[in-house]
């Protein structure tokens, strides 16, 4: 088994984790699996135990409190966080191993992705096709600072879930957790500024599902999401010009 663990961060009762879990035990490449929650309850409990995971629990809830939790469970140099609700194709470890294995002193390493909508994989609409253009351009100089933190100037083309942490080399850094939509563009903004590379693979390896019930969508009802864009986006730009930014930035994600 290799030095890699994904952790399923699991919340509620959500219909679709059974699902996430029998992707993860199909990979191609084995790996160790664990799951973290910080609402614990039966149904949890149950799904953990008939698929052999160990399950660790915790009560400071949120997203960036979540991720830190499970990247401090994790014993291994190399972690995904895996979200409850998606789904990873069985290359999708091995391909990303192989990025880590031909780049050492890659920091993270993550694939293009799909979306699922009603259960079915869906055609890219346009703010899939501008990210998918965006991750191609950063792929040109992986260790190439200012490109990738311009490309980050412009919106937050990364799926996290797609991304595998080499925590060899990013160490104990963590996520925000204070933000509730944004912690993994601010975590991509602290790595950015780090020495190392962003490992890119164009090929589609997961699928990320988007429905009504997500955090996304609640945080993008709810304007927070368009807060914290503007909070992220004055980090690479004057104010007046990240306004102009975030408006642009806003219609592309109400595609969500």
């Amino acid at each position: 088994m290799i030095d890699h663990t994904f952790v399923i961060c699991a919340y509620g009762q959500s219909p679709y984790l059974a699902t996430c879990i029998q992707s993860l035990q199909r990979q191609e490449m084995a790996s160790s699996i664990i799951m973290v929650t910080s609402t614990e309850n039966d149904y949890i409990h149950r799904l953990a135990y008939q698929y052999g995971i160990p399950l660790f629990c915790h009560e400071e809830g949120g997203l960036g409190k979540d991720w830190n939790f499970g990247l401090r469970c994790a014993q291994t140099g190399f972690v995904t966080l895996a979200h409850q609700d998606d789904v990873y194709l069985k290359h999708y470890l091995s391909q990303l191993m192989t990025l880590f294995l031909n780049h050492p002193e890659g920091l993270i390493a993550f694939s293009d992705y799909g979306e699922i909508r009603s259960g079915q994989f869906v055609a890219p609409n346009i703010n899939l096709k501008i990210k998918k253009m965006m991750l191609a351009a950063m792929a040109v100089h992986p260790s190439g600072k200012p490109l990738r933190r311009r490309i980050l100037g412009f919106g937050n083309p990364i799926c996290c879930p797609s991304v595998t942490y080499n925590r060899n080399k990013t160490g104990d850094i963590a996520f925000e957790e204070t933000m509730k939509t944004n912690a993994d563009w601010a975590m991509w903004d602290k790595l950015s500024r780090m020495d190392g590379e962003f490992l890119y693979c164009p090929e589609i390896l997961m699928g990320h599902r988007i429905h009504s019930e997500s955090a996304t969508s609640d945080t993008i009802d709810s304007h927070v999401r368009s807060q914290e864009d503007l909070q992220m986006l004055s980090a690479f730009w004057p104010k007046p010009v990240a306004k102009v930014i975030e408006a642009v930035y806003k219609k592309s994600e109400e595609a969500n």
